[in-house]
């Protein structure tokens, strides 16, 4: 990759429970915060269509007939490139939510895309795929649902693996988790022709619990999986880009109730996907380290309830590797922290693989950051590693915790210092 036994000590206020209970708060506060401002800023698949803008292409409002002539166009059209261009011109129509009303209320026009994208010829599946990218991004939640016919259709094609198909950068509206899937030509390099296909597999957060009843998780772990491959075999700079909606997707889903219903942490496969992960993490540090909180915030979400992930990340001896992310940025250390958290709340029999080790000098560095949320968090992780593993507490002392410690006592942690210090000199 990458070159016990319970304290008994609990001060009021500062004890496992109580620890756990800040954590679920600021677990939903951070949950949140990203449904509503993603890591990575939304781009509409219209500001990547080539050669649209030095054309001086201007969107229209469409009307019903002109609906009616180009979805007709596109099925009946006598040349390819004659029912092309009657997408193409739908989709820049679609761009108007008076065209995209007009269109769903249109009888028949959403089964017409959904046949389009169905068919065998690649170029109309592409404009239906965006013409449907289009939609998904609408504010309107009737345009959204109206866009429901073509989830069976996604789920297909990922689970059928083919090669024509994958998943390409996630794009979101503040209604919508946009993982979508693209196609381009074998002949094309990765990420050099990416087109969205729409609706997302979860655009629309009611319909999160029947594409996890239906294994959505379970082949997303498997896409998950043959990125990772990928990344290992080739050099290309646009792989990383299209990691993002998986693990964007994989993110978002684990989050809901019908994940612990249907077995779904069980459906990703442990082990492998944890590998998998950290060779994703891997390629992310070298070539693109701002897509870091998206592969951290799944590894977050994946450990957060679940023994084995914690089990699987010891066992593969990727507490080290996870270390080294700390001094990307406060973002992504504030994420590795939450992590190391997630293991080490899970009781004495984790913490003793997280010390010995390298865990307390790393978390002294930590100490030193400017950035309250990382020191609080640091904070957190010492005060779990000291309740479950009385001796680390002594190995803090001796590499001069206590003044790393009393930098922060007039500030306002100083309430958990002065609980960790008590913790470290009496427990």
């Amino acid at each position: 990759m990458w070159s016990g036994r319970r304290g008994s000590l609990r001060p009021a206020g500062c004890g496992l429970e109580e620890l756990r209970r800040r954590r679920r708060e600021r677990e939903a506060v951070l949950r949140k915060a990203r449904r509503e401002q993603q890591l990575i800023s939304k781009r509409l698949l219209r500001d990547d269509a080539p050669g649209e803008a030095e054309e001086g292409c201007v969107a229209m409002i469409l009307r019903e007939a002109e609906i009616q002539q180009f979805l007709r166009l596109a099925q009946r059209g006598t040349e390819e490139k004659e029912r092309e261009r009657a997408l193409v011109s739908l989709r820049r129509g679609l761009q108007h939510p008076e065209t995209q009303q007009t269109f769903i209320w249109l009888e028949g026009s959403m089964r017409t895309l959904v046949g389009l994208l169905t068919s065998n010829q690649a170029l109309l599946q592409l404009e239906a795929a965006r013409c449907l990218h289009e939609l998904s991004h609408s504010e309107q939640s009737a345009v959204a649902e109206a866009c429901l016919p073509a989830t069976s259709y996604l789920l297909t094609y990922l689970s059928g693996h083919s090669s024509d198909f994958i998943l390409c950068p996630g794009l979101h509206s503040p209604t919508a988790h946009a993982a979508t899937v693209a196609t381009w030509p074998k002949a094309e390099p990765w990420g050099c022709y990416g087109v969205c296909l729409v609706p997302s597999l979860h655009h629309l957060q009611v319909n999160n619990d029947l594409l996890i009843t239906h294994g959505a998780l379970s082949t997303l772990g498997l896409l998950l999986l043959d990125l990772a491959g990928a990344v290992q075999r080739t050099e290309d700079a646009g792989l990383e880009l299209l990691a993002c909606p998986v693990l964007r997707c994989l993110s978002n889903l684990l989050t809901e109730a019908a994940v612990e219903a249907v077995g779904g942490q069980m459906q990703l496969r442990d082990e492998r996907v944890v590998a998998a992960l950290f060779i994703l993490l891997e390629f992310f540090l070298w070539k693109q380290p701002s897509l870091l909180p998206e592969g951290l915030w799944l590894l977050n979400n994946l450990t957060a309830n679940s023994p084995s992930f914690c089990t699987s990340l010891l066992s593969l001896d990727l507490i080290q590797p996870l270390l080294q992310l700390l001094p990307v940025s406060n973002v992504v250390s504030l994420l590795v922290l939450t992590v190391l958290c997630n293991i080490a709340e899970k009781g004495p029999a984790y913490c003793q693989h997280l010390w010995p080790g390298p865990l307390l000098p790393s978390l002294l560095d930590t100490l030193a950051f400017s950035d309250t949320e990382v020191v609080g968090q640091s904070l957190e992780l010492l005060q779990l590693l000291f309740l479950y593993q009385p001796e680390a507490a002594q190995a803090f002392l001796q590499q001069s915790g206590l003044q790393a410690l009393e930098r922060h006592e007039e500030t306002q942690l100083q309430d958990r210092v002065h609980a960790l210090q008590q913790i470290a000199l009496h427990g």
